[in-house]
C-alpha cells in the first residue's frame, strides 16, 4: 500500500507540475523587437486607431484630459465586472516601468510583465494581429502622456473566473492570429482589414459571443447582446449596413448617419477616435466593411 500511495503521490505531483507548466502564459522571444525602435508621432495614430482612450480615460473627459489614462471604467459582463487599469506612464501605478516588449506581450499574447494571463476584456484577441512596429510606436507615444498616480482597481470577478491560470484553455480556443476575411483583397481593403480586425478591434463588440465568451467568427460583425445585459450591438455586415462607402466614412468622421441621426453611447467615443485618422484610413475601413460576407 505504501508503494501504491507513493506512486500515486509522485504521479499527482508530476501531473500538477505538468499542468502548471502547460497553463503558463506565452511570451514573445526576448529578441522580438530587436532592430525596432518606436516613434511617438506614428504612435499617436496607433493610439487613436486602437481606441485606448475610450476605455482607459474618463468617458466624460474632454480635450487633453482624454490623454490622462487613469483607468477606472467599469465593464459588467456575465463573468463579473472588469475595471480598466491605469495605463498612464506613472512608474508605480501605470505602465511607466514597462518596456516596449512588455507592451507587445500584453497586446499580442495577453500576458502581463509579471507573467499572468490578462482577462480578454483587454482585446488582445484582436491586437495579436498588430505589427510589432506599431506596438513599439504606441509604446513611445504612451510614454509621452501625463502620468497619473491613481492605483488600478481590482476586477470584481468571483470563482471560478478569478483563477487566471485557467485562461490558458480559453486562449487555446480563441487567441488566433489569422485574418477573418481572407482571400484576394485590394491594398485599400487590406488596410481596412488591419484597422478593423486588429487595431480597431471592431469585432470585439460587433461579433456575437460563444458561451465561453469568445468571438463567434462564423457570424463575424453580425451584432449581438451587450455584455452588461441591456441593448444590442448592431449588425455591421452588408446585410444590415447598407450605406455607401462614402456614408460609412463620413459617419466615422462626424458621427452623423445618412438619416441625420448621430452616434451615441460608446460608439460616440469610437467616432472621436476615428476622426483622428486620415480620410484614406476611414475610406479603407468602409471598403473592408463592404467586403465582409453579409450575415442576416
Amino acid at each position: 500500500m505504501r508503494r501504491i500511495f507513493r506512486a500515486t503521490l509522485v504521479f499527482a505531483l508530476i501531473a500538477a507540475a505538468g499542468g502548471w507548466w502547460l497553463s503558463a502564459p506565452s511570451r514573445l522571444p526576448a529578441s522580438a523587437l530587436d532592430g525596432i525602435s518606436g516613434n511617438a508621432t506614428r504612435g499617436e495614430k496607433i493610439f487613436w486607431a486602437g481606441g485606448c482612450a475610450s476605455c482607459h480615460a474618463d468617458p466624460d473627459a474632454e480635450g487633453d484630459d482624454k490623454l490622462k489614462l487613469a483607468g477606472g471604467q467599469r465593464f459588467p459582463s456575465p463573468f463579473g465586472t472588469f475595471i480598466a487599469p491605469n495605463i498612464s506612464p506613472d512608474p508605480e501605478n501605470g505602465v511607466g516601468g514597462w518596456s516596449a516588449l512588455d507592451l507587445a506581450n500584453a497586446m499580442t499574447r495577453g500576458t502581463s510583465p509579471e507573467g499572468e494571463h490578462y482577462y480578454p476584456v483587454f482585446p488582445y484577441t484582436s491586437y495579436i494581429k498588430a505589427s510589432l512596429q506599431d506596438v513599439a510606436d504606441l509604446h513611445a507615444f504612451l510614454m509621452t502622456l501625463p502620468p497619473v498616480a491613481t492605483p488600478s482597481a481590482p476586477h470584481e470577478v468571483s470563482f471560478p473566473f478569478n483563477i487566471r491560470r485557467s485562461l490558458f484553455g480559453w486562449k487555446f480556443l480563441y487567441l488566433k492570429s489569422d485574418w477573418v476575411l481572407a482571400g484576394d483583397l485590394t491594398p485599400e481593403e487590406e488596410r481596412g482589414r488591419y484597422l478593423v480586425e486588429a487595431l480597431g478591434h471592431c469585432g470585439e463588440c460587433h461579433t456575437p459571443r460563444t458561451a465561453l465568451g469568445g468571438m463567434d467568427r462564423g457570424r463575424w460583425l453580425s451584432g449581438g447582446p451587450v455584455p452588461a445585459g441591456q441593448g444590442r450591438f448592431p449588425n455591421i455586415t452588408p446585410a444590415k449596413l447598407t450605406w455607401s462607402a462614402e456614408e460609412i466614412a463620413e459617419y466615422l468622421k462626424s458621427g452623423f448617419t445618412p438619416d441625420f441621426d448621430s452616434a451615441g453611447g460608446h460608439m460616440a467615443l469610437v467616432v472621436e477616435n476615428m476622426a483622428h485618422l486620415s480620410p484614406e484610413d476611414r475610406a479603407a475601413i468602409a471598403a473592408y466593411l463592404q467586403k465582409v460576407p453579409p450575415v442576416e
